[in-house]
């Protein structure tokens, strides 16, 4: 498998994609392959902000530590620095998708859940307006589509 460099976004970028980029990075290092994380929210709300303590304390349930992360915007300039780039959810699929600079490139934006059918989700849910179970049920969806997305890159 070639290295790749995958973007995970939400809307702020404090508790689905950050969780997600953990997921994601503690699974690529544990399985040895050669991938880079980063994650972005289509809003500045949190820009410079760690992950939402909620979004922290369910991920180190799990023994994956994201305190190191901080939010930041997607740009345009994105889709020129990944290889993939994973929507938590529809409107921020749109979102991106029309920042795209191209049809090209816009088809490396792509719903996160499309790794995991058997959950039939098209999206992971907010958890920021929810409770501690929320974050875990978000948890648990991206540990799923972690594990999709990896299976099929390692097939690559």
């Amino acid at each position: 498998m070639r290295p790749k460099k995958i973007l995970l976004v939400c809307l702020g970028n404090i508790c689905r994609s950050p969780m997600a980029e953990g997921v994601l990075r503690a699974k690529a290092m544990e399985r040895r392959l050669p991938i880079t994380t980063d994650s972005a929210g289509t809003g500045g709300y949190h820009v410079g902000e760690a992950p939402d303590d909620r979004a922290q304390a369910a991920m180190q349930r799990h023994g994956i530590d994201i305190s190191d992360l901080r939010a930041r915007q997607f740009t345009a300039l994105d889709y020129h620095h990944f290889d993939l780039i994973l929507a938590m959810d529809a409107n921020n699929l749109r979102d991106i998708r029309r920042l795209a600079p191209n049809e090209e490139l816009a088809r490396k934006a792509r719903p996160i859940m499309d790794h995991a059918p058997a959950l039939g989700e098209a999206s992971v849910p907010d958890p920021y307006y929810g409770t501690d179970a929320d974050f875990d049920r978000v948890y648990a969806m991206l540990d799923q589509a972690c594990d999709g997305l990896l299976d099929a890159l390692a097939h690559d």
